[in-house]
């Protein structure tokens, strides 16, 4: 009995994919419970359109990454923080303070989605990575400077 996954099935297949099973599983198990539907020439033809306007929808939110982070690389980001002994930051520079000056300059970044794997304690210049897509990373160059 062929048949098209409609959601992913441990050790069968994933969603979207033909598979082959014999009678009762498809019968008795797949079809009911909504994880399959039969493999007719109109279902094949609606699964296929599924995936084109996915493929389609994931290509442009890669482009828009792609756009964002240019944008990144553009905008440096100056962070002004007060300093003590040995230009040691009193507190520090954290994701979300350059995800706020990012905010201020027009560029709407989650702050998960920046990698700052610890906080900036210290002045100086830093490049700060931006997760936007599965395949896509921005960079941005922060400045830490001291308070006058």
């Amino acid at each position: 009995m062929k048949l098209i996954l409609r959601e992913d099935v441990y050790n069968l297949g994933k969603g979207g994919d033909l598979v082959e099973v014999k009678p009762g599983y498809g019968r008795n198990f797949l079809i009911p419970g909504g994880l399959a539907v039969l493999a007719n020439p109109k279902n094949i033809r609606e699964v296929e359109h599924q995936k084109a306007v996915a493929a389609a929808k994931a290509a442009k939110l890669k482009a828009s990454a792609e756009a964002i982070a240019r944008r990144l690389s553009d905008t440096p980001v100056s962070l002004r923080r007060k300093v003590g002994e040995q230009d040691k930051l009193y507190g520090s520079v954290t994701a979300m303070d350059v995800a706020e000056a990012l905010a201020a300059r027009g560029l709407d970044i989650d702050r998960r989605t920046i990698d700052l794997p610890e906080p900036i304690k210290t002045l100086g210049d830093f490049e700060v990575s931006v997760k936007l897509h599965s395949s896509v990373v921005g960079k941005v160059k922060v400045k830490v400077e001291a308070e006058p």
